[in-house]
C-alpha cells in the first residue's frame, strides 16, 4: 500500500514546446536554459519526446548515477541500440560498470599524472612561440590564429594522430552534430565530413600512430592482453573527438571573456596562478558540451516527477552551471569566484568525467599562462561569431588584438 502511494505521489513532468536544436536557441541558448531550470526538476521536450534537465543537483545525479541511467544507448538523443540508430558505441564512454571500470582503469594507468607531465614543457614552448607569433601580427582571429592553432599542434604531439585543421573540424563538427537530432546541422555535418571518413579511420589504427604517445601506449596496452582486440582505436577515436574540440571552444570563451572584461585580464597579470581559474569559469559560463544524453533503466523518480523506462533524459550542462540554486550571480564571468573546479559540470562528473581533463587543463594553462606573461592588453575589435553545431557550443570568429607588455 506504501509503495502504491508514493507511486501516485509522483507527478508528471512539465512539458516544454521548444526544440533546443531550433537556430535560435542554438545562437542564444540562455533563455532556453533559465526556461528549464524554472519549469521543475524534469521537462519533458515535446518536440523530441525525451526528457531533460537543467538544474545542478538534478544534473550531477543523472551524470552520476548509472544503475539508473546508462551510457549504454548512447550519450546522443537517438538511442544507437535500436535499428535505424544503431552505431558501434564508444567503449570509453557509452558503457557502463563493471565493462567500464576495466577500460577506464587501463586509460587512467596510461594518462597518469606523470606521463601527462612529461607533456607540460613542450605545451609551454609551443604556447611561448604562438604568443610571440601573436604580438608580431598584433590582430588576428582568437579562434583560428590562437586556439585552433595551438590545440591542433599541441595535443596531436601528446596523442599521437595527425590532425590536420581541416580534416579535424570536419569529423568534430560531424561528431557532435550526430549527438543531435537528424536535423539541417546534422545532414550538412555529415556531407562536409564525408570526404575525410576514410582519411580519420586510417589516423588512428596502430600503424599511424606516432611513437612514444597515449595512442601507443593503448595499443600497447592492447597487445598486452590489457584491453580487447580492436579497442585501442576505439579509444583513441573517443580522445581526439572529446579532446580537440571541446578545449578549442573553452580556450575561446576564455579569451572571449577576459578580452571583453579588462579588469579580469590585469587579475591574471597581477596573479599568473589564476590563468587555471580562468579556464574553469570560462567553461562553467559557457559550457562546451551543452548536453549529452542518459537513458533510464526503469521507471524512476527525479526530484518527485516520475520519468519513464527505457527514455532519454538529456542532461544540460550549460543551464546546470548557470544555476543560480548552485552559483552566486551565475551569468557573470568571474575568475576569482570560489570553489569552481570540481564543482561545475562542464567536464562531468562521476566514472564517466572527462578522461583526458588533465590534457585540456595543461594545454589551457600554457596558452593562457604565455599570454598573460606577455601581453599588456587584449581587445575586441568586433563582433565574436559562434558556430551552430547541435551538441556544443563553441566560436567560429573572435577578432582580437593584443599589446605586448
Amino acid at each position: 500500500m506504501t509503495a502504491t502511494l508514493e507511486h501516485a505521489a509522483l507527478r508528471d513532468a512539465p512539458v516544454l514546446d521548444i526544440d533546443p536544436y531550433s537556430d535560435e536557441v542554438l545562437a542564444d541558448p540562455y533563455p532556453f536554459h533559465q526556461l528549464l531550470r524554472e519549469a521543475g526538476p524534469v521537462a519533458l521536450i515535446k518536440p523530441h519526446g525525451v526528457y531533460a534537465v537543467g538544474r545542478h543537483d538534478e544534473s550531477k545525479t543523472v551524470l552520476s548515477d548509472y544503475a539508473r541511467f546508462t551510457n549504454a544507448a548512447g550519450i546522443g538523443i537517438q538511442d544507437i541500440r535500436k535499428p535505424g540508430d544503431f552505431r558501434v558505441p564508444s567503449r570509453l564512454l557509452e558503457v557502463d560498470p563493471p565493462d567500464h571500470t576495466k577500460v577506464r582503469s587501463v586509460v587512467t594507468r596510461v594518462l597518469s599524472p606523470l606521463v601527462i607531465r612529461r607533456w607540460r614543457e613542450g605545451f609551454d614552448t609551443k604556447a611561448a612561440a604562438l604568443v610571440e607569433a601573436l604580438i608580431e601580427r598584433g590582430s588576428f582571429d582568437g579562434v583560428e590564429d590562437c586556439a585552433e592553432a595551438f590545440v591542433l599542434q599541441a595535443f596531436p604531439a601528446a596523442v599521437g594522430v595527425r590532425l590536420p585543421r581541416i580534416e579535424t573540424l570536419a569529423i568534430g563538427e560531424m561528431r557532435f552534430n550526430q549527438s543531435g537530432p537528424k536535423n539541417a546541422l546534422h545532414e550538412q555535418s555529415m556531407k562536409k565530413a564525408q570526404p575525410y571518413l576514410e582519411w580519420f579511420e586510417e589516423t588512428i589504427q596502430r600503424h599511424s600512430v606516432t611513437p612514444d604517445s597515449i595512442a601507443e601506449l593503448l595499443f600497447k596496452a592492447e597487445e598486452a592482453g590489457e584491453l580487447e582486440p580492436g579497442l585501442a582505436s576505439n579509444i583513441v577515436r573517443s580522445f581526439v573527438g572529446g579532446g580537440t574540440d571541446s578545449t578549442i571552444a573553452g580556450i575561446g570563451f576564455a579569451l572571449n571573456q577576459l578580452a571583453r572584461h579588462p579588469d579580469q585580464w590585469q587579475r591574471l597579470r597581477d596573479e599568473p596562478a589564476k590563468v587555471k581559474a580562468a579556464f574553469e569559469e570560462a567553461i562553467r559560463f559557457e559550457t562546451p558540451f551543452q548536453v549529452t544524453y542518459r537513458t533510464t533503466i526503469g521507471e524512476t523518480d527525479l526530484g518527485g516527477v516520475r520519468i519513464p523506462a527505457d527514455t532519454k533524459v538529456g542532461v544540460f550542462m550549460g543551464a546546470a552551471n548557470r544555476d543560480p540554486r548552485r552559483w552566486t550571480d551565475p551569468d557573470r564571468f568571474d575568475v576569482d569566484r570560489p570553489q569552481v573546479t570540481g564543482s561545475h559540470l562542464a567536464l562531468g562528473t562521476g566514472v564517466h568525467a572527462c578522461v583526458g581533463q588533465m590534457i585540456a587543463r595543461l594545454e589551457a594553462e600554457a596558452l593562457l599562462g604565455a599570454l598573460a606573461r606577455r601581453v599588456k592588453t587584449i581587445t575586441l575589435t568586433g563582433e565574436a561569431r559562434y558556430r551552430p553545431i547541435n551538441q556544443m557550443r563553441t566560436l567560429d570568429h573572435l577578432p582580437l588584438r593584443i599589446e605586448a607588455a
